[in-house]
């Protein structure tokens, strides 16, 4: 026989009228009693009826997630995350895929925003305008973008560009390219305005934009070539994806990393480590950015003290693998026709 809330309150020596708030309006309850509550009922095996939860606070118990690609595997973890904290509180969770196509987008949103109690934006790729827009609707917390007053959670972008570069120049490299990724994407923004400090920073660099690509492995096919014809000795690209179809493309050419070019990439997704070389990338705790988000989101649901908060960048963390090494060695001939070699450290 399922457990009702009557059978909770008798339990936890409380009337019904304050279990129904301890696990449909928490914020509503003294801590102490609400932490009295919530055990109860989890030991008791308690499960809400979302229905009548529904009738009573105005609210579905469901959040959506939006996210621009879910065979990017960095979504697919910060899915994980977000079903993960959001089940802990009660809730559902409808995610929806956009196919990186920002009408796509606007149309998903507005959607879900009809049936959910607020929306997780993901990477999201519409102009900030209809971002605002979307803000007006319906709670929403944006995930990897920052925009005004609208609640986000971001990595520290410019700081992961920042230390992936000052790796390649530790290991000799003195022309070093950047694979961008979608212009629409704020993180890439983020990421080529760091680039390009390092380079107003640092006069002896040459640092070489390659273009914007696809955020795919097909991205860094289209790369591969104009990062050889580039001279350059290190590539930065825009993920791992990226990176990694780079890598392909300078097998296919005769090259290899890191002997000829060294290459990084951003998000530790597992492909890193299961290619060869294994890939030199910054990572991006991507699981608790998802728990994060939900938590921002519920705070503004739910109208919790920590509503409107500022979340500071996460940090994020090189991790130095086999696809970056030392510049190349270059072979130049004396007048006498004996060769000798000459590292690039010079700048040269």
């Amino acid at each position: 026989m399922a457990v009702t809330i009557r059978d909770v309150a008798k339990a936890a020596g409380v009337s019904i009228s304050t279990v129904s708030r301890a696990l449909a309006a928490p914020e509503q309850v003294a801590e102490a009693t609400r932490v009295h509550v919530q055990e109860t009922a989890r030991a008791m095996g308690y499960r809400p009826n979302r229905a009548a939860r529904g009738l009573i606070t105005g609210r579905t118990g469901s959040i959506g997630l939006v996210v621009p690609d879910l065979e990017n595997p960095f979504f697919g973890s910060v899915c994980k995350g977000v079903q993960a904290r959001a089940r802990a509180a009660g809730y559902a969770v409808f995610i929806a895929d956009t196919d990186e196509d920002p009408m796509v987008e606007a149309e998903v949103v507005r959607s879900l925003a009809k049936q959910v109690d607020g929306v997780i934006l993901c990477s999201v790729r519409s102009t900030d305008a209809d971002v605002e827009h979307f803000a007006a609707e319906s709670p929403i917390v944006l995930v990897n973008r920052k925009l005004g007053d609208i609640p986000s959670i971001t990595f520290d972008n410019g700081g992961g560009l920042r230390s992936v570069m000052a790796h390649l120049v530790a290991l000799g490299h003195r022309k070093i390219a950047y694979a961008a990724g979608p212009v629409t994407s704020w993180s890439n923004s983020e990421r080529t305005a760091a680039f390009r400090a390092f380079a107003f920073e640092s006069p002896d660099l040459d640092l070489v934009e390659l273009g914007n690509f696809p955020p795919f492995f097909s991205g860094g096919i289209q790369a591969g070539d104009l990062a050889i014809a580039s001279g350059a000795t290190a590539v930065v690209s825009f993920n791992d994806l990226v990176a990694v179809g780079l890598i392909d493309r300078l097998r296919q050419r005769g090259l290899s990393a890191p002997h000829d070019i060294s290459v990084a990439g951003f998000d530790n997704v597992p492909v890193s480590t299961l290619v060869w070389p294994n890939l030199t990338t910054v990572d991006f705790p991507r699981v608790q950015m998802g728990r994060a988000s939900v938590d921002l989101l519920l705070d503004t649901v739910l109208e919790r003290a920590g509503a409107g908060r500022v979340v500071p960048d996460i940090p994020v963390e090189l991790i130095v693998r086999q696809s970056t090494g030392v510049a190349p060695v270059r072979a130049i001939e004396r007048p006498d026709d004996r060769p000798i070699l000459q590292t690039q450290l010079s700048g040269t």
